[in-house]
């Protein structure tokens, strides 16, 4: 079982900047390479993948995050960072961090994925 936990959410004004961080726990079997992406759900909306990664260097985004937020990860500290930056009223929402240990086909469809955290909220007022 492997267990994740967001943290660095928080509220900013519009164009502010926050970074979201998330670390990884349990029986991370280092022989899987995770597919590792951020989600987040505003209230009465459906939850949408925002940020992915598998390996470094490899990375997929939302269209309406592409240029505005990085995802990145650190293996050696088994944590996985959202920098945010640019923050619009319409990116608020509760963050979530999800993992799959191995290839997926939709890297953005909550769907694939098994492990998750319990969300950090961030909060982009106008």
């Amino acid at each position: 079982q492997v267990q994740v936990h967001e943290s660095g959410g928080g509220s900013v004004q519009t164009g502010g900047s926050l970074r979201l961080s998330c670390t990884a726990s349990g029986n991370t079997d280092s022989r899987y390479h995770y597919c590792l992406t951020w989600f987040r759900q505003a209230p009465g909306k459906e939850r949408e993948g925002v940020a992915s990664t598998t390996t470094p260097g490899d990375t997929y985004y939302l269209g309406a995050v592409r240029d505005r937020f990085t995802i990145s990860q650190d293996n050696a500290k088994d944590t996985l960072s959202l920098q945010m930056n640019s923050l619009k009223p319409e990116d608020s929402g509760l963050y979530y961090c999800a993992a799959y240990p191995g290839p997926v086909t939709q890297r953005l469809a909550a769907w694939e994925y098994n492990y998750w955290g319990q969300g950090t909220q961030v909060t982009v007022s106008s």
